[in-house]
């Protein structure tokens, strides 16, 4: 596996405005219809990273215990589908479906998302606050595959915690590992 790590772009960057199809509903997406009312977690994850695999249960609880305290979340394939076809828009709805994620599912085609995003890895977190504003970015917790540590999506519950209570959110991040983007 291939270990590519989150670029750790500024916090308090505005996140970008984007447009992207659901591969689940077919509806189109913005930032403005997916914000939660105390913030919002964009994730670049696809099919077949091992890493995703590895956390994406994880993924699924996380977004079904903060959805309703006023947080959005979004999910986000940006790979090249020429060179892996596992990851085109019909097999993302089929896991979206699979694995009943509670969050859109967008396929980013022209990978500029991505690119405005500063995304560099599967996974990739990036946690936005009620004003669009960069407060976390990196990984869910320290949990990787093959390793023996639970995946418990801690890192990103303490920054989701705070957000929701109006606290600070610690600036001490460590980044994201994962499968490098698969860039055209």
């Amino acid at each position: 596996m291939a270990r590519t790590y989150s670029e750790m772009i500024p916090l308090g960057t505005k996140a970008p405005d984007f447009s992207l199809p659901d591969t689940v509903s077919g509806k189109i997406i913005s930032m403005q219809n997916i914000k939660g009312e105390k913030g919002t977690v964009i994730m670049f994850i696809c099919n077949h990273c091992p890493f995703v695999v590895h956390v994406n249960d994880a993924l699924v609880r996380l977004a079904n215990d903060y959805k309703n305290k006023g947080i959005g979340f979004l999910a986000i394939s940006a790979n090249d589908v020429v060179t892996h076809p596992g990851d085109a828009p019909d097999k993302m709805k089929a896991i979206a479906e699979q694995l009943h994620y509670p969050f859109p599912y967008c396929y980013d085609e022209t990978q500029e998302v991505a690119k405005s995003f500063g995304a560099a890895c599967t996974p990739d977190f990036f946690i936005y606050n009620a004003n669009d504003k960069l407060v976390y970015r990196g990984q869910l917790d320290d949990s990787r595959p093959g390793t023996e540590i639970p995946v418990t999506g801690i890192d990103i519950r303490n920054a989701l915690d705070n957000l929701i209570k109006g606290h600070p959110v610690s600036d001490y991040q460590r980044p994201s590992i994962g499968c490098n983007i698969k860039w055209k």
